[in-house]
């Protein structure tokens, strides 16, 4: 299984506050980020967070 790279741009409140998660779990940022993103329950949060984003903006 090969890997890609993701960049993203955030601001510094953000950046920050995923500092202090990962420190708290004793991971790098990008660990956190990746374990974050695997999460089993990512697809139902993902789905209703584009259905709150839809609604938000009259998509249907």
């Amino acid at each position: 299984m090969g890997t890609s790279v993701l960049s993203l741009r955030i601001d510094e409140e953000l950046l920050e506050r995923l500092r202090d998660h990962a420190a708290k779990r004793g991971m790098s940022v990008q660990d956190y980020v990746i374990r974050t993103l695997m999460r089993d329950d990512f697809d139902e949060r993902f789905q209703s967070a584009v259905d709150e984003t839809e609604k938000f903006y009259g998509v249907t």
